[in-house]
C-alpha cells in the first residue's frame, strides 16, 4: 500500500495509492466522477454510497462477485487465508470439490480480490481485508434479503434476545457445559459449529430424517416453516440450535452449521473459469463471406424497397408515438416478410438517419434528405452504414409487440425501445465470436452462459425484473439480426465484419465489394407477359421497370408482371407507348414478345382518349358514344355526371375523384391543364426536413478519456492537500477546525494574499462562489489589483481570478 501502518479507514487506503492507480477507480466507475470529489475524503464517501456500490457491483464477473459475497460472511477484517477457504472449502466434502476446481480458484483469487481493490470495494492489507460496509450490507444475509450464498445469520445474531433458559436448555441438548452468562453460552455453541470433529460426532447421532430437513436447507434458503408441534426430527434439529427461531412459524439454520455441512464452502458451485463458447460447427470461411454478402446485400435492398414504399409519404404517426400495428403489417406484407423481422427493418433504417417523421400536422414517416444522398453511395458503403448504425443503437426491435412497465403495447419506432445496454451486449457477443476460428459458428447456449458469467445478477434480480431476462434476450436477437444483416453468415463471423470491428468501415467495405454481385443492365421478357431480372439491376433500369411493371416474386432472381394498370402507370408518368417499346428492346436480352407489344399499344391506344378537367371538373371526349356508354353505366351515378355539349359531360366530383372512378369502371382517362395539355401525374417524393439519427441512450455516466482522468486526479489531490495540510496560525488567532473554512478579515486576507504574490508562495482560502456553495483551495497568487486575485489554483489546474469579497479567508501553509 505504500504505508509504514496499515489505514484505518477507506479514505486513507485511496490515499495511499497512486495517481496511476486512482484514474483506474474512476475508470472503472466513472460515476464517481459527476461531479469531480474535492478531496479524497469525498471520494471515499461517494464510493461508499449505495447506488455507486450497487452499480459497481453489477458490473462484476461472476468469479469477482462470489469473492465479494465471500467476504460479506467472512469475519471483518479477513485474512486471505480464511478468504480462500471460504472459496475452495477444507477439503472433506466428499470428493464434490474438484482439485481442479480448487486449483484454478487459487490462480483466479488474486486477479478477482485485485479488481475488487481497483473499484474501491475491498481495501486493506491481506492479512486484514475489509469489505465496504454498504457491499457487505448489500451481500449479507436477512430474512428480507437472502444472502447469494444462500447463508444464514450467525448463532449470535439469531440467538440475539433469546431468553438465557432457553440458551441453557440448548447446551444441554447439546453436550455443551451449562454457563449463566449468555455471552459464554453463544461462544460456545458457535465454537461447537465450527468444530468439525465435535460437530461430526453431534451429527452422528441425528435421526436420518433429521438430517435430511439439513440436507434441503444447508444450500439455501436457510429459513423453513415450523407448526406449533413440529415433528421429532426437527424437534430434535431445534433442541440442539441447529435450527434457531426466526419468529413463532419461521426457524433458520445458522451459518456456522451450513458451512460445517457444507465442507466450509461458501458456494455450491464456485466458478473461476469463464465458460467456453464452444462451436456448434466448423464451416469454410470463404462460404461463410459469401453467405454473408448475400445478406448484406439483401439487407440493402430491403431498407431501400421500405423507404421506396414509403417514398411519398409513409403511415400516420400514432398519437403516443410509432407506428400502428396495421400499418406494420401492410408494410411486413409488402416487404414479404414476418413481422418481427418488418420491425427491425423500420427500426434500422430509422437509427440509421434515413428514415423519420416529417412533423407536420398531420404527421407521418417519410424518408429523409439523407436517403438520397445513401442512396448514391456504393452498395459496400451503403451495408456498412447500416452495419455501424446497428452496432451502436440502443433501440431494441425485439421488445416490438409486447409491454412495457405499465402494461401498454411497445410498437416499432415508438418512444419506449430504447435500452442502453444492447451496444455493449452486441459488442460482446460479436467480441465472442471474434474469438473463435474463422469459420466456426458457435452454440447460442454457451454463449449466453458465458454473458452471465461475464455479468451475472445479484439476488433476487437473477428472477425478477426486465435486467434479468433482457440481456439474454438481447444476445440471442443480436445473433438472428446478424446474420439479417450480413454481420454473420451461416452463423459463422465474416471477414468483412471482423474488418469493421478492428480496422474501421473503410477496410470492411474494401473487402465486402469483390463478394456483392455486378448490377445488371438486361431483362429477360417473356411471353407470359412477365420480365425475369437475373440478379440485381442498375438503379435507372430498376425505377423504370418498377413503374412499368408490378413485381411478382423475389429472391435469386425478380419476376416482374406487366398489366394494363403497370403500364396505364408508365404513360401516367410521361412515358410514350414509343417510348415503352424503345426502352424494352434496349434492355431485353430476348425479343420482345408480341403479347407485351399488344398490351401496350391497346393500353396507349385508350390513353387519354376521355379528357378530364376542373368544372367543378368535366369530361370530353370526340366519341360521344363513348360519353352517352358512360352516362348509361350505373357505376356513374356517384359522381354525378350530366351532359352540357355533344362531347362534354360536367361532374360534381373533382378531378381526381373522377379519375379514379372512371378507372374503376375500366377506362383510361388522362387529366388535362386548363390549355388543354395532358397532366403528367408522377408519384411526388416526400421528405422530411433534415433530421440526425437518434442518439443512442447511454448505459451510465460516459467513460472519462485519459485528458479527464488526469485533471481529475489532480484536482482530488490538490483538494485533499487543502482538506489535510496543516495550516500556519497566528498567535492571537484561534486555530481552524480540520475541514472548516479559514476566516480571516478583508484586511488581513488582502495582507496575506499580496505576500504570496510577492513571494511567489501558496497561500489556503476558503472561498464562496455566487450560488453559495463554499470549497477550500490552494492557490498560488500572481496578480493582486481592482479587488481581485488572479492566481494558479492547484485545486482546477488551472489560471482563475477569484473577486477578494468571495474569499472568507486566507491562510499560508505551513512548512
Amino acid at each position: 500500500m505504500g504505508t509504514t501502518t496499515p489505514p484505518r479507514t477507506l479514505a486513507e487506503a485511496l490515499r495511499a495509492r497512486d495517481d496511476e492507480s486512482l484514474a483506474g477507480l474512476l475508470r472503472a466507475r466513472p460515476d464517481l466522477l459527476s461531479p469531480v470529489p474535492g478531496d479524497i475524503t469525498q471520494l471515499a464517501t461517494r464510493a461508499g454510497t449505495r447506488a455507486s456500490v450497487v452499480r459497481a457491483l453489477e458490473h462484476l464477473d461472476r468469479f469477482a462477485l462470489q469473492t465479494a459475497e465471500a467476504l460479506a460472511i467472512a469475519p471483518d477484517p479477513a485474512p486471505y487465508g480464511t478468504l480462500l477457504g471460504l472459496l475452495t472449502g477444507d477439503g472433506q466434502d466428499d470428493g464434490e470439490q474438484r482439485d481442479d476446481v480448487g486449483a484454478a480458484i487459487v490462480a483466479a483469487l488474486p486477479d478477482a480480490l485485485g479488481t475488487l481493490r481497483e473499484q474501491a470495494l475491498v481495501w486493506g492489507e491481506d492479512d486484514r481485508l475489509r469489505l465496504v460496509r454498504t457491499a457487505r450490507e448489500l451481500l449479507s444475509p436477512s430474512p428480507q434479503h437472502p444472502s447469494p450464498t444462500g447463508l444464514g445469520p450467525t448463532v449470535a445474531e439469531a440467538t440475539a434476545g433469546m431468553s438465557p433458559g432457553r440458551l441453557q436448555e440448548i447446551l444441554a441438548a447439546a453436550g455443551l457445559p451449562a454457563t449463566h452468562d449468555p455471552v459464554s453460552a453463544v461462544t460456545a455453541l458457535t465454537a461447537l459449529f465450527t468444530d468439525r470433529t465435535r460437530m461430526g460426532e453431534l451429527l452422528d447421532t441425528a435421526p436420518m430424517e433429521a438430517l435430511a430437513v439439513l440436507d434441503r436447507l444447508v444450500w439455501g434458503p436457510p429459513y423453513g416453516e415450523v407448526t406449533p408441534n413440529p415433528t421429532p426430527p426437527v424437534k430434535w434439529l431445534r433442541d440442539r440450535g441447529l435450527l434457531l427461531p426466526v419468529s413463532t412459524r419461521t426457524v433458520v439454520l445458522p451459518r456456522e452449521a451450513a458451512l460445517h455441512l457444507r465442507a466450509g464452502r461458501a458456494h455450491r458451485v464456485p466458478e473461476p473459469r469463464p465458460p467456453v463458447v464452444a462451436a456448434l460447427a466448423e464451416r469454410d470461411p470463404q462460404a461463410v463471406d459469401r453467405a454473408a454478402a448475400g445478406q448484406a446485400f439483401s439487407a440493402v435492398s430491403t431498407v431501400e424497397e421500405l423507404l421506396k414504399h414509403w417514398n411519398g409519404g409513409g403511415p400516420v404517426v400514432l398519437r403516443a408515438g410509432g407506428l400502428s400495428v396495421r400499418e406494420l403489417r401492410k408494410t411486413a406484407a409488402a416487404l414479404d416478410v414476418p413481422e418481427p423481422v418488418a420491425a427491425f427493418w423500420v427500426e434500422l433504417a430509422y437509427a440509421a438517419g434515413l428514415l423519420a417523421s416529417d412533423g407536420e400536422a398531420d404527421e407521418r414517416y417519410a424518408p429523409t434528405p439523407a436517403y438520397d444522398e445513401w442512396l448514391e453511395l456504393p452498395a459496400e458503403e451503403r451495408w456498412v452504414s447500416l452495419a455501424t448504425a446497428w452496432l451502436t443503437a440502443t433501440r431494441t426491435s425485439g421488445l416490438v409487440g409486447g409491454q412495457d412497465a405499465k402494461g401498454r403495447a411497445l410498437s416499432a419506432l415508438g418512444p419506449d425501445l430504447d435500452r442502453a445496454a444492447a451496444p455493449e451486449v452486441r459488442h460482446r457477443v460479436l467480441a465472442l465470436l471474434d474469438g473463435l476460428l474463422a469459420g466456426t459458428a458457435p452454440d447460442p447456449e454457451t454463449v449466453l452462459a458465458r454473458l452471465r458469467w461475464e455479468r451475472p445478477l445479484r439476488g433476487s434480480a437473477a428472477t425478477t425484473g426486465e435486467t434479468a431476462d433482457l440481456r439474454s434476450r438481447i444476445a440471442l436477437w443480436t445473433l438472428n439480426e446478424a446474420e439479417l444483416l450480413g454481420i454473420t453468415g451461416r452463423g459463422a463471423l465474416a471477414s468483412h465484419t471482423r474488418a469493421l470491428l478492428t480496422e474501421g468501415p473503410a477496410k470492411a467495405a474494401g473487402l465486402l465489394a469483390p463478394l456483392l454481385p455486378e448490377p445488371l443492365d438486361h431483362v429477360l421478357l417473356q411471353a407470359d407477359l412477365t420480365a425475369v431480372a437475373p440478379g440485381p439491376l442498375e438503379r435507372p433500369l430498376a425505377d423504370m421497370l418498377g413503374a412499368l411493371a408490378d413485381i411478382e416474386s423475389k429472391g435469386g432472381a425478380t419476376v416482374y408482371r406487366f398489366t394494363p394498370g403497370s403500364v396505364r402507370r408508365a404513360l401516367d408518368a410521361g412515358r410514350t407507348a414509343a417510348d415503352l417499346h424503345a426502352f424494352l428492346a434496349a434492355h431485353s436480352r430476348t425479343p420482345v414478345p408480341q403479347p407485351l407489344s399488344y398490351l401496350i399499344d391497346d393500353v396507349a391506344r385508350r390513353h387519354g382518349h376521355l379528357r378530364i378537367g376542373a368544372a367543378s371538373s368535366y369530361l370530353r371526349c370526340d366519341d360521344e358514344a363513348v360519353l352517352g356508354e358512360i352516362l348509361a353505366d350505373k357505376r356513374s351515378a356517384a359522381l354525378r355526371l350530366r351532359r352540357i355539349a355533344p362531347t362534354v359531360l360536367a361532374a360534381l366530383a373533382d378531378p381526381a375523384s373522377l379519375l379514379d372512378g372512371l378507372r374503376e369502371m375500366g377506362y383510361a382517362p388522362a387529366a388535362e391543364s386548363a390549355d388543354g395539355d395532358v397532366l403528367i401525374t408522377r408519384a411526388g417524393a416526400r421528405r422530411t426536413p433534415p433530421r440526425s439519427a437518434p442518439a443512442p441512450v447511454p448505459e451510465g455516466p460516459p467513460v472519462p478519456d485519459t485528458t479527464l482522468l488526469g485533471a481529475a486526479v489532480r484536482a482530488i489531490r490538490a483538494g485533499d492537500t487543502a482538506a489535510t495540510v496543516v495550516h500556519a496560525q497566528k498567535d492571537t488567532a484561534p486555530a481552524t477546525p480540520p475541514g472548516a473554512l479559514p476566516r480571516t478579515t478583508p484586511a488581513e486576507t488582502l495582507v496575506t494574499v499580496q505576500a504570496a504574490a510577492m513571494t511567489g508562495s501558496a497561500v489556503w482560502i476558503g472561498y464562496v462562489n455566487a450560488d453559495g456553495a463554499a470549497s477550500q483551495r490552494v492557490i498560488a497568487p500572481v496578480r493582486v489589483e481592482g479587488g481581485f486575485v488572479t492566481a494558479y489554483d492547484h485545486t482546477a489546474d488551472e489560471i482563475r481570478t477569484y473577486p477578494l469579497h468571495r474569499i472568507t479567508g486566507a491562510a499560508e501553509l505551513a512548512e
